[in-house]
């Protein structure tokens, strides 16, 4: 038999445990019953997108040796404003007609790309230019500067094009925002939201396993069946002897 002042902190430190991990807790069924009945390509936001996105074919193209590059180590071939651009080396836009350096794309040319990925009936409410993003950024982790694009619908969507390669990047709206937080205080990762290794949630999991077995220890402890048995065993072994 445990002695009662055993049992007294073992259930002490299961209540206290309780009531500092309750949030947490809370907070971790919330989330991932959030996740379980969501679809994620709406939380990508697909729903508002263009599938597929039309692809312009062009000729008399330049021959990519005619390129002004020391060397090209790959190519991709692009459309901005109807215009054809080879991007080359991950880091220039060339006129792939003309042979031309753009160095960045314009708002008019954000607004065509961000047109093309678009579904046609959203409206665009403004347009900015951004240089830098926080950590808690809904943008963070990508290309800059870009056009953020905000159009007039009920979702707060906006979509954010590359200034410098003119691709269509992302785009953000408020059910992806709602995951976005949701998954943060899933992850508890405070800062980049995607990193399972912070100390805080190691110590908050390693916390909430000492919770529940702590409780397995108190219903073993408590239990007026395994009580019963333990006097039963107990009582045998006392006519034996």
């Amino acid at each position: 038999m445990v002695k009662r002042q055993t049992a007294l902190k073992i259930r002490k430190v299961h209540r206290y445990l309780g009531l500092f991990l309750g949030i947490q807790f809370l907070m971790w069924t919330i989330s991932g019953m959030y996740f379980s009945w969501t679809d994620i390509d709406e939380i990508h936001g697909d729903q508002f997108r263009r599938d597929p996105v039309d692809k312009i074919s062009y000729t008399d193209l330049i021959s990519p040796t005619k390129i002004k590059a020391k060397a090209i180590s790959s190519l991709e071939l692009r459309e901005i404003s109807g215009e054809p651009y080879y991007w080359v080396n991950h880091s220039q836009l060339v006129n792939a007609k003309t042979g031309a350096l753009k160095a960045e794309i314009s708002e008019q040319d954000a607004l065509q790309v961000a047109e093309r990925n678009m579904l046609p009936e959203l409206k665009v409410k403004s347009i900015e230019r951004i240089e830098e993003v926080g950590s808690h950024s809904e943008y963070r982790g990508r290309p800059l500067p870009a056009y953020a694009i905000s159009y007039e619908t009920p979702e707060n969507i906006k979509a954010y094009v590359s200034v410098k390669d003119g691709t269509f990047q992302t785009l953000r709206h408020r059910d992806w925002r709602w995951f976005d937080f949701l998954w943060m205080t899933h992850t508890m990762d405070y800062q980049g939201r995607d990193d399972f290794n912070t100390i805080v949630l190691r110590a908050f999991s390693l916390l909430g396993l000492i919770t529940v077995l702590s409780g397995f220890l108190l219903w073993y402890i408590s239990s007026p069946s395994v009580i019963k048995i333990k006097r039963r065993s107990n009582t045998k072994k006392e006519n034996k002897n």
